[in-house]
């Protein structure tokens, strides 16, 4: 792996089409958030009630690219680190 800023923004913009996915799946079918956590989470959790606006939007998708960036880095970090 011998460019991590070409994989930092191919990261960056996969998880970006995946959030804007995700955030708008839940915007048009709020059923599935308490379906995902029952299924995906093994949890059963009363989700009280959506909040679904432009900051929420916004700070979901700063975290998850932050998250994602960590990742990826991390990745490359024990690619990196790790003799064959």
């Amino acid at each position: 792996m011998n460019n991590l800023n070409h994989l930092l923004k191919v990261t960056a913009a996969w998880i970006s089409i995946v959030y804007v996915i995700c955030y708008a799946g839940v915007a048009m079918f709020p059923g599935v958030r308490p379906g995902f956590m029952n299924y995906g989470l093994h949890m059963g959790i009363d989700m009280g009630r959506n909040i679904l606006n432009f900051g929420t939007f916004i700070s979901g998708l700063i975290i998850w690219n932050i998250i994602a960036l960590l990742a990826v880095w991390l990745f490359v970090a024990l690619y990196n680190g790790i003799k064959k």
